[in-house]
């Protein structure tokens, strides 16, 4: 899908839909991961103004390259923090000083700048067959799919209302089924007293610069596993929800851009930004825009309310608080419906890639780790072997 020659119009192909996808992409990002920061922080005995500046710089990088990106490419392009990356610091982060760790997230981001300036990314990707890349994506948010699921036993009437009410406007307001369910959660939660905001309080984030070093240990220990988890688990299928929704967009670039970026905002605590997928995904889906090529509206949005959050990264962690986890996973497992269809849809379409993508499929939704590897990275592997096993030249 080429949509680059289009006439750049942002407000006018802007929809209702288009700023909620942008607000439950940016909603889903930060609740995924943000508890696993502070207290990777908190581990490492970092000041509450040093997780603040992590925050910002985090956020303020996601603002600008998802907007830049986006209305460059005119594509729905979401950039996000590296969720595994942050669970892998909860432990590495304390054993080392914080100013190695500076510097191995540094040494970090300039491995992925180079991956990208050389064209390696594109390289790569092109020996993927498509029908595994779209198994790929299906796996990862059949995840977050089947959540609700869970949600539903602890908080039923709240899930079943949202559930419902998605249902209802599905079939009458299409466009608007997501922020239907939205906001019937929002009243429900508020009706079932699970909404708490006596915490909240109204605070700008201040940066902090922290002067790197480097050592081999945090090298190996932080920098080495942050450039595998970041690849593997974040670019490669962030890469798949775009060519799966029909996006062909270079990935040489998009790596690069992340890349440089995560090496200008390191010193001020980011560990790194990456190309997105679970919540890119909401905002390629049709669930964004019923126009393909409006959809990168959705990613300027969420670009837009990453930096309105960025700006708050002292208040933000009281402010998801307020809200009930079952609320996020709804919603986010109700917006992702589109994009799990089209990548079964994908996955299965062509005949001798079912097999493989079958297998790609299962390995990514089991959530199997090896070697503090996610289960994105193995499903690829896996359904790689399984296409080079079954579908090689018979002699």
């Amino acid at each position: 899908m080429d949509v680059t020659t289009r006439r750049l119009r942002p407000l006018a192909d802007t929809s209702p839909a288009a700023i909620v996808a942008g607000f439950v992409a940016m909603l889903v990002g930060y609740t995924s991961s943000l508890v696993l920061m502070f207290q990777a922080g908190q581990n490492a005995g970092l000041s509450t103004g040093q997780i603040s500046s992590w925050i910002w710089a985090l956020s303020i990088g996601m603002a600008l390259t998802t907007i830049g990106l986006s209305l460059k490419y005119r594509t729905p392009i979401v950039i996000a923090w590296s969720t595994p990356g942050a669970a892998l610091l909860v432990t590495s982060l304390p054993s080392v000083p914080y100013s190695d760790a500076i510097g191995a997230f540094i040494v970090c981001a300039a491995l992925l700048a180079l991956c990208g300036l050389t064209g390696s990314v594109d390289r790569l990707l092109r020996r993927v067959p498509p029908a595994l890349a779209a198994a790929l994506l299906a796996g990862i948010l059949f995840r977050i799919g089947i959540e609700i699921c869970a949600a539903a036993q602890h908080r039923t009437a709240l899930v079943l209302g949202m559930a419902l009410s998605y249902l209802v406007a599905k079939r009458r307001w299409p466009r608007y089924c997501v922020l239907v369910a939205l906001v019937t959660g929002l009243l429900l939660a508020a009706g079932l007293g699970l909404l708490d905001f006596s915490q909240l309080r109204l605070e700008l984030a201040i940066p902090v610069w922290t002067a790197p070093t480097f050592s081999l240990t945090a090298t190996i220990g932080i920098a080495i596993p942050l450039f595998v988890v970041a690849m593997a688990s974040q670019n490669m299928p962030g890469i798949a929800v775009l060519r799966t929704d029909g996006y062909a967009v270079p990935a040489s670039p998009l790596i690069a851009t992340t890349g440089l970026a995560s090496l200008l905002l390191a010193p001020f605590g980011s560990h790194g930004i990456n190309l997105a997928a679970i919540s890119a995904a909401i905002c390629t889906g049709p669930q964004a825009h019923e126009d393909a090529g409006k959809r990168y509206t959705a990613a300027v949005w969420c670009g837009l309310f990453y930096g309105i959050a960025g700006l708050f990264g002292a208040t933000l962690a009281a402010l998801f608080a307020s809200l009930p986890s079952e609320l996020v996973i709804s919603v986010a497992a109700l917006a992702l419906l589109g994009s799990i269809m089209n990548g079964l849809h994908g996955a299965l379409a062509e005949p001798s890639q079912r097999e493989p993508a079958l297998i790609t499929f299962l390995v990514t939704a089991s959530g199997l780790t090896l070697a503090g590897v996610g289960s994105a990275f193995w499903g690829l592997v896996a359904g790689l072997v399984a296409s080079l096993l079954l579908t090689a030249r018979r002699t």
